[in-house]
């Protein structure tokens, strides 16, 4: 954990949590690995069998990103392990010290050359992995642009590519809501990681209704945070992983705040660090669907809030997307809940309880966010090809053979 806050700045308690959620999926595949294997189904005739076994691709290359080094390596290591597989990873040119710190583990109880580790910056060893005729499975968490390059590099050799391609999840407030959890539920979830977090609240629609009142608890309760040093206790928000990140986020405020919106908060680099990314955790109103910072991805701490006339124009805007990885509702209303879940576009969805993962519920996205699925049965199936086995024990010869002059149907 101090190995990933110092390297990626995320604060210490977050990195202590990612480690033992790394445990807890290992043990998951552990389990799940060795009670699948196929499935047997009825047969055409009463003396035949048929049924299918699950076999390893061969090789899996696993590129993980920067934002979780480890939690986003485990959720590919682990059910491609189980499934057979032999493993390539790539960490992030950003964190390779995180995966690194943990080699050694895989040395003393693996076979060799079952977990490699090839370190690198991703045009140049990453794609060299890729187009690698010996490599048979590519999965890969990364931005939209980069998915689609690697898949179309997959696409020329036929090698299965599976992507996860990032988000720009909205967050709907109902007029019911508790307003104190409301709050701090959207900025938690905006803000975790410093809101480099493919599933962070990115677009937070409030029911008019409450809007002004959410919108004070919101700023009172960001202001009341704590910028700093991922290592010291009493951090909350750390720094940005990079100067080309945060440059990114702060053009997008920039850019919406030309357009017409507001800052109630933040909204600049903060002037207490002479080092370091830091990025003021910032509160934006007045803003539309149309401004980059609400239409695209924004990696960082930025909490925009838009105002929605009910459940109905919530979901539209929610849907007014080309992501599609995850959505969040925060009512005791369970028919809009239920509207809304059934409605919006995403992989998961979220009711009073954001960005909470479970290992045995599958992960993942629709639209451009890609339609891979990691975590649960499906996430062992990503990495496992299916073979059925048809057996016939009587082994003696068909009607239905040749000669045709002999043949009257099967009846």
């Amino acid at each position: 954990a101090t190995w990933m806050t110092r390297e990626g700045g995320k604060p210490w308690c977050e990195n202590r949590d990612e480690v033992e959620w790394v445990a807890a999926c290992f043990q998951y595949y552990a389990e799940v690995g060795r009670n699948s294997r196929g499935n047997s189904f009825p047969p055409t005739f009463h003396h035949q069998v048929n049924f299918t076994i699950k076999e390893p691709y061969g090789v899996v290359v696993g590129i993980i990103p920067w934002n979780y080094p480890l939690l986003l390596m485990v959720w590919k290591l682990a059910p491609a392990l189980m499934a057979g597989n032999t493993v390539i990873l790539k960490p992030s040119e950003e964190t390779p010290l995180s995966l690194l710190a943990i080699a050694d583990v895989f040395a003393k109880h693996l076979p060799p050359g079952v977990v490699n580790i090839v370190t690198g910056y991703g045009p140049e060893i990453g794609e060299a992995l890729v187009t690698h005729p010996g490599t048979d499975l590519i999965a890969l968490t990364g931005s939209v642009e980069t998915g689609k390059h690697v898949g179309q590099l997959c696409a020329a050799q036929v090698k299965k590519f599976h992507g996860e391609l990032g988000g720009n999840d909205p967050f709907i407030v109902c007029e019911d809501a508790d307003l104190d959890g409301a709050s701090k539920a959207c900025v938690w979830a905006a803000f975790l990681n410093t809101g480099q977090v493919c599933t962070s609240a990115k677009r937070i629609y409030v029911f008019d209704r409450i809007a002004d009142e959410f919108t004070r608890r919101v700023v009172k309760f960001t202001k009341s945070l704590t910028l700093g040093n991922g290592l010291d206790p009493a951090t909350d928000i750390g720094p940005m992983i990079n100067r080309k990140q945060l440059e990114d986020v702060h053009a997008r405020v920039e850019e919406a705040v030309r357009d017409g919106a507001k800052i109630l908060c933040g909204g600049r680099r903060s002037p207490k660090f002479k080092k370091g990314f830091f990025y003021e955790p910032t509160v934006v109103v007045n803003v539309n669907q149309k401004m980059r910072l609400v239409a695209t991805e924004t990696f960082g701490p930025v909490l925009p809030i838009l105002r929605v006339r009910d459940i109905d124009h919530a979901i539209a805007l929610a849907n007014d997307s080309q992501y599609g990885l995850g959505a969040n509702i925060y009512t005791n209303n369970m028919e809009w809940a239920m509207k809304a879940m059934e409605r919006i576009t995403a992989g998961t969805f979220w009711i009073n309880d954001p960005l909470t993962d479970n290992d045995a519920g599958p992960f993942g996205g629709m639209r451009q966010t890609g339609h891979s699925r990691e975590l649960g049965e499906e996430g062992l199936d990503e990495f496992r090809e299916t073979k059925h086995v048809h057996l016939d024990y009587h082994a003696e010869v068909k009607p239905y053979w040749y000669p045709y002059a002999k043949y009257n149907g099967l009846r």
